[in-house]
């Protein structure tokens, strides 16, 4: 139906123009002509949606999961990089140890990137 009337808009208007004669638009047809402007828009937002927006929500929803599930035991690797097990969770601090003599250190739950499942090699010894 749409096809129809943007076809019978397009006739109109080429013979209005070589005719030279105004064209004019019903109520209903000029909203159609409209609608049919902003639907590329529609589409856009639409691609970004399903490629952008939803894969970050479900991104977030996860890495805040994971912080929510933070026990004492987990190996963590950091932001910047540090490997260590906590030892401690106080609110949103954690208390982790690092390195072959068992140095405390303290960061916020936030600062930690991720929960590593495989052991790390480190020069001294082997880190589960």
């Amino acid at each position: 139906m749409n096809v129809k009337l943007l076809n019978l808009l397009a006739d109109a208007a080429a013979t209005a123009e070589t005719t030279g004669e105004a064209v004019e638009m019903s109520t209903g047809a000029t909203i159609i002509y409209y609608a049919v402007q902003f639907v590329p828009l529609i589409l856009i937002f639409v691609i970004f949606y399903f490629m952008l927006i939803r894969p970050q929500r479900k991104k977030d929803k996860e890495a805040k999961k994971m912080l929510e599930s933070l026990k004492v035991g987990d190996r963590i690797c950091t932001i910047g990089g540090i490997y260590g097990t906590i030892v401690r969770i106080k609110d949103d601090v954690l208390t982790i140890e690092v390195g072959e003599q068992k140095t405390q250190l303290v960061f916020a739950r936030w600062a930690v990137r991720n929960v590593e499942q495989l052991s790390v090699t480190n020069d001294a010894e082997t880190l589960i």
